[in-house]
């Protein structure tokens, strides 16, 4: 093993010594050769992604599968069961022999490696690369080694995924200009926040891919808790610096949970409450709703069993069964409502109503942006 005590090995911005296995007329001879590699923090990692910097996460499968940074693409240097394996070695017997395991593994695909990442990123004619793994160990070191010699400018996540999963959950911690675009379920919440600039909005159920409701999935799964909170802090990091609006959810949206701080966060928010009459959003709840599937909304229906009630849930049945889809929708739109009442409790002094009977989505974001600009002293 080469000496680690050397000022190479200090030195907290570039680091790696590489051995590699040179085969000179079909006799092999080890070499180690020394690679400087920039190892850089979550911030100038985020930074240089930003600037269209490829990301490569080069865990395993699975281990990217469970989540990972947006954007990044998995080129693994062990497969899961390789994994498995050098992680039982390093338990069972000691660290000397995992590594040994993992070279023989890294020694065999260094030209598939070269050949994945040339063809997945054929477009990074300036070679620049981000690599990282789990804590920015010998896994990211070694494929940014590999990719150093072949002329790739590379730059290794310091403390790899962990730090940057420590980087996400200190973003829900974080203070935001924010305010809640809220009205009961119907209210046409989201449409109103799509006809508005990208950057003045986060859509938290496209984030979570579900709506909100019992009916709420978009067709595709939903992403893991620990995914969904990838994608959330990435947008809150985007808007750091500026105000944006959210809509009013409870903190579960399908499966999944707003993490704990930024609810609290949401709490403390002013609330822009769309008053909007009975009957029209039921005739846009129909419009979004009465050409799903009747066994699906039935399956909805049943599944609200226990906190709609017996005699409510019959009856919802019941219309439907029927093709009545007014009289089935408007009950579990009261229920809904029931619901959404309660979370507005404790949030009184927050909450500012605008009549939105009769107004075009664009009037109401003008009325949203002049009571934006009086709270948030004109940040829009």
């Amino acid at each position: 093993m080469p000496d680690r005590s050397g000022s190479l090995y200090k030195c907290p911005t570039f680091v790696l010594v590489g051995l590699v296995n040179i085969v000179v007329q079909f006799q092999p001879c080890w070499f180690y050769i020394i690679v400087l590699v920039q190892k850089i923090s979550v911030t100038e990692f985020l930074a240089l992604q930003a600037e269209a910097r490829p990301v490569i996460d080069v865990r395993s499968p699975a281990e990217h599968e469970l989540a990972h940074i947006p954007g990044a693409v998995n080129l693994p240097l062990f497969s899961n069961a390789e994994r498995a394996e050098i992680g039982t070695a390093y338990k069972q017997i000691n660290r000397r022999e995992a590594v040994q395991i993992g070279l023989g593994y890294f020694k065999d695909k260094m030209q598939k490696m070269l050949q994945e990442v040339a063809g997945s990123f054929p477009e990074a004619g300036c070679k620049k690369i981000l690599v990282h793994c789990w804590r920015g160990g010998m896994r990211s070191e070694a494929v940014a080694w590999l990719l150093s010699l072949y002329g790739y400018e590379v730059s290794v996540l310091a403390g790899g995924y962990k730090a940057y999963r420590n980087w996400v959950l200190q973003q829900f911690k974080n203070d935001y200009r924010c305010a809640l675009l809220g009205g009961f379920t119907g209210s046409g919440k989201t449409e109103i926040l799509h006809k508005m600039k990208a950057d003045d909005y986060i859509d938290l159920e496209a984030i979570a891919n579900h709506r909100g409701s019992v009916f709420g999935a978009y067709g595709s799964c939903q992403p893991g808790q620990q995914m969904f909170e990838n994608l959330l802090a990435a947008e809150l990091y985007k808007r750091r610096a500026r105000f944006f609006w959210i809509e009013d959810e409870s903190r579960r949206i399908g499966d999944l949970n707003l993490p704990e701080d930024f609810w609290a966060l949401t709490r403390r928010q002013p609330v822009y409450f769309l008053d909007v009459p009975f009957e029209q959003r039921l005739a846009g709840i129909l419009k979004d709703y009465g050409h799903k599937d009747s066994r699906q909304l039935a399956e909805g229906i049943e599944r609200l069993g226990k906190r709609l009630g017996g005699m409510r849930t019959h009856r919802a049945l019941a219309y439907l069964s029927a093709n009545d889809l007014p009289s089935c929708f408007a009950i579990l739109l009261k229920y809904y409502d029931k619901l959404y009442g309660a979370s507005m409790q404790g949030r009184e002094k927050r909450i500012h109503v605008i009549k939105g009977d009769g107004l075009a989505p664009y009037d109401i974001i003008g009325i949203l942006e002049h009571n934006g600009k009086d709270r948030f002293n004109g940040i829009f």
